[in-house]
């Protein structure tokens, strides 16, 4: 049997994932929303609205084991290729991005206590989009784009999530990482190439030293497409 969720659709909330916490009663709260006044990226990273957007967040309680929750982020992204359509890249940890590597979505988890918020925003339709930005569509998929698609996103990552943090499957991943191959710099490191993915959702670098390391997220400042030299 499916996961039951509740859900609300709503027009503009200040935060889709204060909302979905706010709203949580005991089973996983679904919130989308057309527009947020004051939602989250990565690391505090300024918020903006696309001109059609969606920003969609799922509370839940987990029940996996604190230190398989930062894999969640990683799921999620794979959910998101999914509905999103597979010419998506993830940009590891918390961005989608096109094939010419604007990001067109981000992910961001947020635990507190034994709840935890997985959110997504999507630039649905942009002509304006500043640089390093991009849309899902070229023209207005129009008002039901959104909660379809947050609906397939949510059950998508609900199927996993049930699955269990033992099938997350790396080289899944690693297929669909735009990271993979670029050379990233690091707190303490780089640049470097990324080359992998572990179990746990670290990003394996070659530290051009013999070795390799496992880097989390917060770690890496940049990633680039350029090629190391020999």
């Amino acid at each position: 049997m499916a996961t039951q969720y509740d859900v609300h659709h709503l027009e503009r909330v200040a935060s889709t994932q204060d909302e979905a916490r706010r709203r949580f009663t005991g089973r996983p709260c679904l919130v989308t929303a057309a527009l947020q006044d004051v939602g989250r990226g990565r690391s505090g990273a300024e918020w903006l609205n696309a001109t059609r957007a969606l920003a969609v967040s799922l509370a839940f309680e987990t029940w996996w084991p604190l230190d398989r929750v930062p894999l969640t982020t990683l799921v999620a992204g794979l959910s998101a290729r999914r509905v999103l359509g597979e010419r998506m890249r993830l940009k590891w940890p918390n961005d989608v991005v096109d094939e010419a590597g604007e990001k067109v979505a981000g992910l961001l988890a947020e635990r507190t206590d034994e709840l935890l918020v997985v959110g997504m925003g999507v630039n649905l339709y942009w002509p304006d989009a500043p640089a390093g930005m991009g849309a899902l569509r070229r023209d207005d998929p129009g008002p039901g784009a959104g909660p379809e698609l947050a609906i397939a996103w949510a059950e998508d990552l609900l199927a996993r999530l049930v699955a269990g943090p033992d099938a997350f499957v790396p080289a899944e991943y690693e297929q669909a990482c735009a990271t993979i191959g670029a050379t990233v710099t690091w707190d303490g490191g780089g640049p470097s190439p990324a080359v992998g993915i572990d179990s746990t959702g670290g990003l394996i670098v070659d530290d051009g030293a013999g070795g390799r390391q496992v880097l989390r997220s917060g770690r890496v400042r940049q990633v680039r497409t350029t090629t190391l030299p020999d």
